[in-house]
C-alpha cells in the first residue's frame, strides 16, 4: 500500500508541476537559432498563443529504420544517446516511468531542478527533482521538451517509459527493435 501510494504522489506531483491547467495561456517562441521555446509568458516577437499544451515530440519520418539494439551479457539494452547535445549512453528501461539521470549528467547538460519529488526504485525511497530535457537523443530518434527526473546517487541514465510508449518495441532472441508506430 505504501508503495502505490508513493508512486500515486511522484505522478501526482510530475502532472501537477509540468502541465498547465485549463484556461492557462502559453506562448510558443522562436528563439534566434530558431528552435521553438514554450513558455507562460509572452515573447519579445513572433508570439503564437497556444489554448492547450501538447509534448513538442519529433516523431521519426516513416522511412526511418528500426534501431536495433544487441543485448549484452547481463541481460540489458544499452543505446547511445545525448541531452542537450552531451553525449550518453541510456539503459533501455522498461520498468521506469520516466526518464531519469544522474545529478553529474544533467548538471553538464545545462538541466535543472524544476519541484522536488519522492521516487519508489528499485532500491527504495528517493528524493529527486522533476526537470525537462530541451532535447533528448537515442538512436536517431529526437524529441523535444520531454519530462525527466535528476535521482542523485544514480549511476547510469535511464531511458524510460515517458519516451518509449511513442515508439513500437519488439524484443526477440536477444535484439530490441525501437521503431516510429
Amino acid at each position: 500500500m505504501r508503495k502505490s501510494a508513493v508512486r500515486l504522489t511522484v505522478a501526482a506531483l510530475l502532472a501537477a508541476s509540468c502541465a498547465p491547467t485549463l484556461g492557462d495561456q502559453i506562448y510558443k517562441c522562436k528563439n534566434s537559432e530558431g528552435r521553438l521555446l514554450y513558455q507562460k509568458t509572452p515573447c519579445a516577437a513572433n508570439v503564437e498563443t497556444l489554448l492547450s499544451w501538447t509534448p513538442a515530440f519529433k516523431a521519426p519520418s516513416a522511412e526511418a529504420m528500426p534501431l536495433a539494439l544487441k543485448q549484452n551479457s547481463s541481460g540489458h539494452y544499452f543505446v547511445d544517446g545525448a541531452v542537450n547535445g552531451k553525449p550518453l549512453v541510456f539503459v533501455i528501461d522498461t520498468g521506469a516511468s520516466i526518464v531519469s539521470l544522474p545529478n553529474v549528467i544533467a548538471s553538464a547538460a545545462g538541466i535543472s531542478c524544476k519541484d522536488k519529488a519522492l521516487m519508489d526504485t528499485a532500491n527504495g525511497i528517493t528524493e529527486a527533482c522533476t526537470a525537462v530535457i530541451p532535447e533528448l537523443k537515442f538512436g536517431q530518434f529526437v524529441l523535444k521538451d520531454a519530462e525527466s527526473m535528476i535521482v542523485p546517487n544514480l549511476s547510469q541514465p535511464l531511458l524510460g517509459m515517458n519516451v518509449l510508449q511513442h515508439y513500437k518495441i519488439a524484443q526477440e532472441n536477444g535484439e530490441l527493435r525501437i521503431s516510429a508506430h
